[in-house]
């Protein structure tokens, strides 16, 4: 095995996305470009590359954003070894998510201006995107979120954030939505089911329902989730039937949930209501 790594991990849910999480000491990157928008995260070592006409050096915690068809090239600077991850996602997946941030629809793929970023919050967004997909974690809505997230913080840092947008009838559109939520929540429900039932486009319903509820619906479903088990517990349905019906992963992923809402884990809780 030779000193440099190469790992892609193709996402389950959101089509296009993809990404690689990569070990560098001995390997330098030919000029090439994407046709997707690459958001990397350098993790360890330097990341030492070409790209929009100049040469950059980036450090552990800093974002990489390559537009669609930009050049670049990569190595490893200094002595360490170079660790990052990249996401890329095809514009096509993308373009809709812009259309809604920006108020008006994309024909052709939004350009960020910077290259090198220094953001805690899109690093943050976009190593959870590569946590969900390389680990094959979390559901279809977990998913569209973490990538939402990516795009938003996108755009807030490029200045070009519209809030305006009125919707009529929100209340009644959003109870829609609370409803079918409700109903299907055994089942793997993505951002377009819900935001069908609410009878609105998919990224101008989460942005609504975010300022109408004070959450996003990736967060109100795992919420609803939770109750729901919660309610199986008192019946003493057995912990990981619980976590499997209601689309957790696995026991851990549900004792995780569950802990951050009632502080205790599910059979901490059943134990106790049960003696």
């Amino acid at each position: 095995m030779g000193s440099s790594q190469f790992e892609f991990f193709k996402n389950h849910h959101v089509p296009s996305l993809t990404v690689l999480k990569a070990a560098i000491e001995d390997f330098s990157y030919d000029r090439h470009a994407h046709e997707e928008y690459a958001f990397g995260v350098t993790l360890a070592g330097r990341q030492d590359f070409f790209s929009g006409g100049q040469f950059h050096r980036s450090p552990p915690g800093n974002v990489i954003l390559f537009n669609p068809e930009e050049v670049h090239d990569g190595h490893a600077g200094g002595e360490q070894a170079l660790g990052y991850v990249m996401v890329y996602v095809h514009p096509n997946q993308a373009l809709p998510l812009f259309g809604e941030l920006l108020g008006r629809p994309q024909t052709s793929p939004f350009r960020s201006r910077s290259t090198l970023i220094h953001d805690p919050l899109l690093r943050q967004a976009i190593q959870e995107v590569a946590r969900l997909t390389t680990h094959q974690a979390g559901s279809c809505i977990d998913q569209e979120n973490a990538l939402y997230r990516v795009i938003e913080r996108m755009v807030q840092l490029g200045g070009h954030m519209v809030t305006g947008q009125r919707t009529s009838r929100p209340d009644t559109l959003l109870g829609h939505a609370k409803t079918y939520i409700h109903e299907h929540l055994e089942a793997d429900i993505s951002l377009d089911d819900i935001s069908q039932a609410a009878h609105l486009s998919k990224y101008h319903f989460l942005r609504l329902f975010r300022q109408q509820f004070g959450m996003t619906p990736h967060q109100y479903v795992i919420n609803c989730r939770v109750n729901a088990a919660r309610c199986a517990l008192d019946q003493g349905a057995p912990l990981t039937e619980i976590a499997l019906r209601f689309g957790f992963a696995d026991l851990s992923h549900f004792n995780r949930r569950f802990k951050r809402i009632y502080g205790m884990t599910p059979f901490q809780y059943q134990r106790d209501i049960t003696r």
